[in-house]
């Protein structure tokens, strides 16, 4: 490869890069808001426009079934979310093109379209059936987290491992690891974000494949399970995996992290209320949000330099081979200062060039990181 030249501005840093983002939520938005990608904003973080000036070459877009007012139907909202996302390619083939392996990412990019690529954002969604997670690897899937914020049938998640309440496997079950051998013989990333301490270890044990974090920040600098311990990001990089930056104000801002916690009887009646008022019914997201939004608002956003101080922390333990980006957008209340969508990416270039980052690792982080992990897992695959 030909050295970047080292007196490149960071705008032409980021222009020259392969820009690729691990995480959004914007799926939703096609189904429930029966929104457009090449349509003006609106209350999003990412279109078509705004990735566009933000050189955003590609998403991995999240299917995201909220797993309590979904129950029994979770496979069909996640085949719902991705026709969703299929039908924006289906009508918009001179700007997007479904990418399903690390070439296809290149040839999109080379044609001038935007790659989309395709995950699952919590392994309830397979409803416990192996024969489900084929089909939606067939059906374009090529990433799975293996939770959400719910313990499912096979998998501990961190957001309620400390409940209780409910039964907890302590890390995978046999069935459990019976996915991650299929991930792996599929060729399909397996992802450790929202998975309790003791799934991620199972994980990395038994996976021959690398694994992603594909929107998780760095826990010993923002104490939420969400996050990566040191320890776990060491052993990602070990593992020639790749850890992606979340940008939530509250897994990279301690005391925002405190504040949104107390929030969380009064937001947590305010979701009751508003259940109540769809009878039943699931809750479209964009009305779920709005109250987030709200108490968002009341904290102020989270400083950028927070973004930044993630950033460098994990290059710092994992190093600069084994971190990318995982925006979370449409997936959160609000970034923080200064991120407003896709469009406003270049200012991470910016950020980290000024702590002393050279091109070449600024092209690894924005996604050649990623692209590399993508193929070391097909690579992997077996027939």
């Amino acid at each position: 490869m030909v050295p970047l030249s080292q007196g490149l501005s960071p705008e032409e840093v980021h222009r020259s890069a392969l820009v690729l983002d691990t995480h959004a939520d914007t799926p939703q938005r096609f189904v429930d808001e029966q929104w457009d990608f090449t349509a003006p904003l609106g209350p999003g973080m990412l279109s078509l426009e705004t990735a566009r000036a933000g050189n955003l070459a590609g998403e991995l877009f999240a299917l995201w079934v909220e797993p309590t007012q979904w129950q029994g139907r979770f496979a069909h909202r996640a085949l719902s979310l991705l026709d969703g996302l299929l039908e924006q390619i289906r009508l918009h083939p001179n700007e997007m093109a479904l990418c399903t392996s690390p070439d296809d990412v290149l040839a999109a990019r080379a044609s001038g379209l935007f790659a989309a690529m395709i995950s699952i954002e919590g392994g309830h969604a397979i409803e416990a059936d192996l024969g489900l997670l084929r089909l939606f690897y067939r059906l374009g899937v090529r990433a799975m987290t293996l939770t959400w914020s719910n313990t499912n049938e096979w998998a501990d998640s961190s957001g309620d491992i400390n409940d209780e309440t409910i039964p907890h496997h302590n890390g995978l079950t046999g069935f459990g690891r019976q996915v991650i051998a299929e991930m792996n013989r599929l060729g399909m990333i397996v992802d450790v974000s929202h998975v309790s301490d003791k799934t991620f270890w199972d994980v990395l044990e038994i996976s021959q494949a690398p694994a992603i974090a594909s929107h998780s920040s760095a826990r010993s600098l923002t104490n939420s399970p969400r996050n990566l311990t040191d320890e776990m990001l060491v052993a990602i990089a070990k593992s020639n995996g790749v850890a992606m930056v979340n940008f939530y104000p509250a897994f990279i801002d301690e005391a925002y992290r405190q504040a949104w916690n107390a929030q969380r009887p009064e937001r947590k009646l305010a979701h009751a209320t508003l259940e109540v008022q769809y009878a039943g019914q699931p809750v479209p997201f964009a009305a779920s949000t709005a109250i987030d939004k709200e108490f968002s608002a009341r904290l102020g956003r989270a400083p950028f330099s927070s973004l930044i101080d993630h950033f460098m922390h994990m290059i710092q333990v994992a190093g600069v081979d084994h971190v990318g980006i995982g925006t979370d957008f449409d997936g959160i209340p609000e970034p923080p200062e200064g991120i407003d969508s896709a469009a406003d990416l270049p200012r991470i270039t910016a950020a980290l060039m000024e702590r002393g980052l050279s091109p070449e690792d600024l092209h690894k982080i924005l996604g050649g990181n990623f692209l590399r992990v993508f193929r070391a897992v097909q690579a992997a695959a077996r027939p």
